[in-house]
């Protein structure tokens, strides 16, 4: 799917949820459900093809797996919190969406620190 027909599902959702907006606001946040979910969903097309590549990349260069593992999933928490918290603020519950938004901090932080401790430990045994 091409990138105007991207912007043309956005436009048209946007449009129909301002229009249901005025009679009953439910209707509205429905249709930006809608059509954020149908989005995502061209989203997961793309990922698809970007971890296709990292992994071909990968079997180039001598990477650890696990890094590599632990890479998608960072990309994938950031994908969801942001499209969760989107929606939250969408319907007008901004403290809902903060608090999408600071579990994924902590979650890509607990996810990185093991990367941070194989890195500590190659910088110790360079010093030793």
């Amino acid at each position: 799917m091409s990138m105007i027909q991207i912007g043309v599902i956005g436009v048209i959702g946007a449009v129909l949820a301002v229009q249901l907006k005025g009679g009953k606001a439910e209707y509205g946040i429905y249709v930006c459900v809608a059509a954020g979910v149908i989005l995502f969903s061209f989203i997961t097309d793309r990922l698809s093809i970007f971890v296709d590549t990292v992994r071909e990349i990968a079997s180039y260069v001598d990477l650890d797996a696990g890094y590599l593992s632990i890479m998608m999933k960072m990309i994938g928490i950031t994908y969801i919190a942001e499209f969760s918290s989107g929606i939250c603020k969408d319907a007008g519950y901004q403290t809902l969406a903060g608090q999408i938004e600071i579990f994924a901090k902590l979650t890509i932080l607990i996810l990185g620190l093991p990367v941070l401790s194989a890195l500590l430990q190659t910088i110790q045994e360079f010093l030793s």
